[in-house]
């Protein structure tokens, strides 16, 4: 077949699909052109998840007529006015956000440029103008897209449901207004307003709250860290406080939302020693830097970004995200306490506390009742008329005397089911799972031992020796000075065979047959020094887990209190190895609402 020239609209129609993937896409970029614009409030609607209309409004800079005739024209902007790549202030920069929408629906422009006498409008259809007009709108711009992908059908085919298109336009937009604190952002739907941040001036963690909710608030601590003129802040999460997806993790780098295989593995690896593989934290972070030093032209999506030096910041981010989580590590999500609540009121309301709802005879005072709910007046609490306790619960010897009880985990009363520690403090109460606080204590005392390169061992009165097969063989083979620094001397014996003389003493009677052939499954699998040095803590994390004080083991009062006090000064004593929590706090205000006293 001969060679042609592609049709001008079908060729505006094709380049649109790298910028317009899905409405979301088109909101993103139209929002962000109101920010370029020094809006101060963008409100956004949608219909039909953006399928049958997305309109922004905007009080920004406006255009006039002759910005307004090349706006719509494909590489036409003015963000960039000397033409300097390298140097790029802005969110938009391509001039190809308004041409690619106008390609893929029907397209109409309201604007007004500060101090004109009117505005202007434009209306293209399918890719053609209609030329432009005067306009009465007050101030700013108004943009509505109709009808998206209408005249490309195999694009509109492959949308997904309104539900999940709406899902990605909240999304971005709260994006966009994390990163802008100072900008009033509303956006409705068809069916009705979904949000309205107003606006917070510079304080960034109110509108972080605004969209993430204030329980992201309180289980986040702050970011602050900079390195040779890069500058990382924000909010991350407690480990304690974690999503199944990696959706809630939220990255800028000068103000520009991004997503990036760079940020999402060095958080990954922060948190590596704190939460297990299928679980992600949540963070708000902001990278800032000189824009020469960064590229954002690599994708017309404008998501992805490449560093001059990526190793700068992606150890700028472990090592600050790191040195946050040992020093606020110790602290448990407070969505754990309410958890607690829900399922105490829970399995309340399906036995006794269902009372409440049951049909009373007619003659029943409710007020008489043992079973009033709160609200109804009583004078004070009566005793009832009992003989002698049959068990004294209060504090015996070797118990804490009640000043331990200013301690952040309180003086331990009980033990449960030899696996729960019970602890007052001054204003509630701690409920600790004993083998998961001892499992990672275990592994911090390991991680130090191993960086200080001083890991106590234990000499095996008789060496064990452990067989191998060739592949448990050759990833040992070339391991053993990485597990001697941990405390594990291991020398070949023979074919197949690994003869082990020492083991680390923190691990105590240990069965060195069954940790060798573990550590032999885990480095069989790592691929470089790197991978090894993950493996290695896993390894860590796996003696930590196999040889800490098991559920099931009475402990005593002595023993409890040493536990609280040693995860008071312990990083990451909140939460086990596998990202579980290690105890639940409730406070006093809290339980005496499950007994209808507040």
């Amino acid at each position: 077949m001969p060679v042609r020239r592609l049709d001008p609209i079908l060729v505006d129609r094709i380049a649109a699909g790298e910028v317009v993937e899905r409405p979301a896409s088109a909101v993103k970029e139209l929002v962000e052109n109101a920010l370029d614009a020094g809006a101060t409030r963008i409100d956004v609607a949608i219909e039909d998840g953006g399928r049958t209309l997305i309109r922004v409004i905007d009080d920004g800079c406006g255009m006039d007529e002759h910005d307004l005739a090349l706006a719509v024209e494909r590489h036409a902007t003015s963000k960039i006015p000397d033409g300097d790549l390298t140097h790029i202030a802005t969110l938009g920069f391509r001039g190809e956000a308004l041409p690619s929408i106008a390609a893929v629906a029907d397209l109409s422009i309201d604007t007004r440029a500060r101090e004109a006498p009117h505005g202007f409008s434009i209306r293209i259809e399918a890719g053609e103008k209609r030329g432009l007009s005067p306009s009465s709108w007050p101030r700013g711009t108004r943009i509505e897209a109709r009808a998206l992908f209408a005249a490309t059908p195999a694009r509109l085919k492959f949308l997904k449901t309104e539900r999940t298109e709406t899902a990605a336009v909240v999304d971005v937009v709260k994006r966009l207004a994390m990163a802008h604190p100072d900008v009033r952002f509303s956006l409705s739907t068809d069916s009705g307003p979904l949000f309205d941040y107003p606006a917070c001036g510079a304080d960034g963690a109110r509108r972080i709250a605004q969209a993430l909710g204030e329980e992201f608030r309180a289980n986040a601590f702050e970011i602050d860290a900079e390195r040779s003129g890069v500058r990382l802040s924000g909010l991350a999460g407690l480990p304690t406080y974690n999503r199944g997806n990696a959706q809630a993790q939220y990255v800028y780098v000068n103000g520009r939302p991004v997503r990036d295989k760079l940020f999402s593995g060095a958080i990954r690896a922060a948190y590596l020693d704190f939460l297990s593989a299928d679980r992600h934290p949540v963070a708000v972070l902001f990278i800032d830097c000189d824009p020469r030093i960064v590229d954002v032209n690599v994708h017309p999506a404008k998501a992805e970004v490449r560093f001059s030096d990526p190793g700068l910041v992606r150890g700028l981010v472990v090592g600050a995200l790191k040195q946050a989580l040992a020093e606020k590590s110790h602290r448990s999500a407070t969505s754990g306490a309410q958890a607690a609540i829900d399922m105490l009121t829970r399995s309340g309301a399906a036995s006794g506390f269902a009372a409440f709802r049951s049909p009373a005879p007619a003659n029943w005072d409710v007020a008489r009742s043992p079973y009033a709910p709160a609200g109804f007046a009583e004078t004070r609490q009566q005793a009832f008329p009992t003989g002698a306790p049959s068990a004294d619960a209060r504090p015996h010897e070797g118990f804490a005397d009640a000043t331990a009880e200013d301690a952040p985990l309180g003086a331990a009363r009980a033990q449960l089911h030899e696996t729960y520690i019970i602890a007052q403090t001054r204003d509630g109460l701690v409920i600790v799972d004993q083998h998961a606080a001892h499992e990672r204590l275990v592994y911090e005392k390991l991680k130090k031992q191993r960086a200080e390169a001083s890991v106590e061992r234990q000499l095996l009165l008789i060496p064990v020796v452990v067989d191998l097969d060739e592949t448990r063989m050759n990833a040992l083979a070339g391991a053993f000075e990485e597990l001697a620094a941990l405390g594990l001397a291991l020398e070949p014996f023979g074919p197949g065979a690994v003869l082990v003389r020492e083991t680390p003493a923190v691990l105590g009677e240990v069965d060195a047959k069954r940790l060798v052939e573990d550590i032999a499954d885990l480095l069989s699998e790592a691929g470089d020094a790197r991978a090894l040095s993950r493996r290695l803590d896993h390894v860590l994390a796996t003696c930590a887990c196999h040889h800490s004080v098991r559920a099931g083991r009475r402990l005593s009062a002595p023993e409890m209190n040493a536990l609280l006090r040693e995860m008071e000064t312990t990083p990451g004593a909140a939460q086990c190895n596998h990202g579980r929590p290690t105890y639940v706090e409730l406070k006093l205000s809290d339980i005496e609402k499950l007994f209808g006293r507040k």
